[in-house]
C-alpha cells in the first residue's frame, strides 16, 4: 500500500504538470484538482504499487485531453473515463482513508471552488443544477465538490453552533447622500450584500465576534470568514473595536423596534391626538386654496401630502433633538448602511423620504417622495433628467428632449391625456407657493410644538434603549426622524377612527418644489 507521505509529494507534481498545460493559475488549480480527484477515487483499484506513477500520469493525460477539448465550450468540464488497465476495486483500508484525508486537505488549498459552492448552496440557496449553470461546470462535479466541502466543514468545524449553515436573511439599504444613479455606479450595499456577509453582519451586531467565533456560528472555515471581513472593513460596514474582534457599524432593524412603536406610539400621542388631527384638517382646508399644480389629485389624497410636508417643516423649525452629520465614507459621499431583519408583523413609525436635490440642466426644482404610511403606494424618486423634462412641461407644455420625455413617460412621471397633451403626474409648488404653504403650516402647528416635542422626547427615552450603545450617532439620527415618524401613527389612528378618508387606490405622495 502507498503511504501518505509519498502520495502527498505527488500533489505538487500534479499541480506543476497542470501549470505547463494550462494558461492561467485558476485553470491549473482546477485541472490538478480533477486529476487528483480521479486518483483518490480509483486508488483502491491499484494493487501494484510499482505501477503507481505511470497509472497516475495516464489519468492525468486522459483528464487533460478532455479539459482541452471542452474548455472552449464549457470551462472545467472534465472526463471521468479511466484508463482500461486499472485493476478491479479493492476494499478501503485505514491507510487509504488517511491518504484521502491528506489529499483532500492539499486539494482544498489549490482552488477556491469549494468555497464558492458551499456559499452558493447553503447561503444563497441554489440547487446543484443552478450552481452548475452559474459556475459553468457539470452538475456531477458540483455534487462531488459539495460532498468534499461538507467533509471539510465537518473536520474543521467540529464545534459549530446550532445556527451553522442555517443562514439569516438580511436586507441592506443605505440612507444619506450620494450620486449612485449614474451609469455604472451601483449603490454601496451591492458590495456587501452576499449571503455570508449578511450573516456576519447579523451575528456581529449585538456584540463583537472573533473570526473563530463567526466560523462556528456560520458553519464555514475561518478563512472563508476572513475574506468577507476584509471586504466588510474595506467598505466600512464593520469595525474592529478590539484586536481580532469585529462589530457591525450600522443599525439593523428587527421586530423589537416595531413592537415598541405599536405599544407606545398612540399611547404617548393620545393626550393631544385630537388637536393634531384638527390642525391637519385646517392646514389642508387652507392649502387647497393655493393655486399650485395639483396634478389632478383628489383632495383626500392631497391631505396626506399636506400633512407630511407640514411635519417636515415643523421638524426643521422646532425639533431640538440631536441630528449628527453623517461622516464621509470611502467613496467621498455621506451615507450610512441600514439593515433590516423585520418580519413585517410589527410596523415601526417609519416614513421613507426619498429626495433628489436637483442638479440637472435646469436645476430649478427638487423632487421628494413620501411613502410607508397611510396605505400610500411607493414610487421611485425622479433623477435630474426626469425633473428637467417635467419642469419643461410644467412651464411650456412640452420638452425638446424627446428621448428623456419618452423615458419619463415610461417611468410614469408623465402621461398623455385623451388629446395627447403631456401631463406631469407629480404635484409642484413654486417658491412663492411653497412659502405660502409653510406659513399656513406654521400658523396651525407652532402653538402645538412645545407639547408635541415633549411627547416625542418621552417616546424616544425608551426607544433609544433598543439600539446598541456604540452606534450613538446612528441612534440619534433615527430618534430625530421620529419627530416626523410619529405622523404615521397619527394618520393611521385617524384612518381607523374614520376622522379622515383613506387614499385612492394606488395613489402616491410626492412633490416637486422650486428651489
Amino acid at each position: 500500500m502507498m503511504n501518505a507521505e509519498i502520495m502527498a509529494l505527488y500533489v505538487d507534481k500534479v499541480y506543476a504538470y497542470a501549470v505547463k498545460r494550462t494558461f492561467t493559475s485558476e485553470e491549473a488549480a482546477d485541472l490538478s484538482q480533477e486529476i487528483l480527484f480521479i486518483a483518490i477515487r480509483e486508488l483502491p483499484k491499484l494493487r501494484d504499487q510499482n505501477r503507481f506513477e505511470p497509472w497516475l500520469w495516464g489519468i492525468a493525460e486522459n483528464v487533460t485531453k478532455a479539459f482541452r477539448r471542452h474548455q472552449g465550450r464549457q470551462r472545467a468540464m472534465y472526463s471521468y473515463d479511466m484508463p482500461e488497465e486499472i485493476p478491479e476495486k479493492n476494499d478501503d483500508t485505514e491507510e487509504n482513508n488517511e491518504i484521502y484525508d491528506l489529499l483532500r486537505r492539499k486539494i482544498a488549498m489549490l482552488s477556491t471552488i469549494y468555497r464558492d459552492i458551499i456559499i452558493l448552496y447553503y447561503y444563497d440557496g441554489l440547487s446543484t443544477k443552478q450552481i452548475s449553470v452559474k459556475l459553468g461546470i457539470p452538475e456531477g462535479t458540483v455534487t462531488w465538490r459539495l460532498s468534499e466541502a461538507r467533509r471539510k466543514l465537518k473536520k474543521e468545524c467540529t464545534k459549530m453552533e446550532e445556527s451553522a449553515l442555517r443562514p439569516m436573511k438580511l436586507r441592506i439599504d443605505i440612507y444619506g447622500n450620494g450620486n449612485f444613479h449614474v451609469k455604472n455606479v451601483p449603490f454601496p450595499d451591492v458590495y456587501i450584500n452576499d449571503a455570508l456577509s449578511q450573516n456576519i453582519l447579523y451575528y456581529c451586531y449585538d456584540e463583537p465576534q472573533s473570526i473563530e467565533g463567526l466560523a462556528k456560528i456560520c458553519g464555514v472555515p475561518a478563512y472563508y470568514i476572513e475574506d468577507r471581513i476584509d471586504n466588510l472593513i474595506k467598505h466600512e460596514a464593520v469595525i474592529e473595536p478590539s484586536k481580532g474582534r469585529y462589530q457591525t457599524d450600522f443599525i439593523i432593524w428587527s421586530d423589537k423596534y416595531g413592537i415598541y412603536c405599536e405599544e407606545n406610539s398612540e399611547k404617548v400621542l393620545m393626550p393631544m391626538m385630537d388637536k393634531i388631527i384638527a390642525a391637519l384638517k385646517s392646514i389642508a382646508k387652507e392649502a387647497d386654496k393655493i393655486s399650485f399644480y395639483k396634478a389632478g389629485k383628489a383632495p383626500k389624497d392631497l391631505f396626506y401630502l399636506y400633512g407630511i410636508m407640514a411635519f417636515e417643516y415643523a421638524r426643521n423649525r422646532f425639533c431640538n433633538l440631536p441630528r449628527p452629520q453623517i461622516k464621509a465614507k470611502y467613496d467621498g459621499f455621506r451615507w450610512c448602511y441600514l439593515g433590516n431583519m423585520e418580519t413585517g408583523k410589527h410596523e415601526r413609525n417609519n416614513i421613507n423620504i426619498l429626495h433628489n436635490g436637483g442638479s440637472g440642466r435646469r436645476g430649478h426644482y427638487t423632487h421628494t417622495v413620501y411613502c410607508g404610511f397611510g396605505g400610500l403606494s411607493r414610487r421611485d424618486m425622479m433623477y435630474e433628467n426626469y425633473i428637467d423634462v417635467c419642469e419643461d412641461i410644467l412651464l411650456t407644455g412640452h420638452s425638446d428632449d424627446a428621448d428623456e420625455t419618452a423615458l419619463a413617460i415610461q417611468e410614469g412621471y408623465i402621461v398623455r391625456d385623451a388629446d395627447g397633451k403631456l401631463i406631469v403626474t407629480s404635484t409642484a409648488f413654486t417658491k412663492e407657493q411653497k412659502d405660502e404653504f409653510y406659513a399656513i403650516a406654521d400658523r396651525y402647528l407652532a402653538p402645538l410644538m412645545d407639547e408635541y416635542s415633549g411627547i416625542v422626547e418621552r417616546f424616544i427615552t425608551g426607544y433609544k434603549k433598543l439600539f446598541p450603545k456604540y452606534l450613538e450617532d446612528d441612534t440619534d439620527r433615527m430618534c430625530n426622524g421620529m419627530f416626523v415618524g410619529l405622523y404615521k401613527a397619527i394618520i393611521e389612528f385617524a384612518q381607523r377612527t374614520g376622522d379622515i378618508e383613506l387614499p385612492s387606490p394606488d395613489s402616491f405622495c410626492d412633490v416637486m418644489l422650486q428651489i
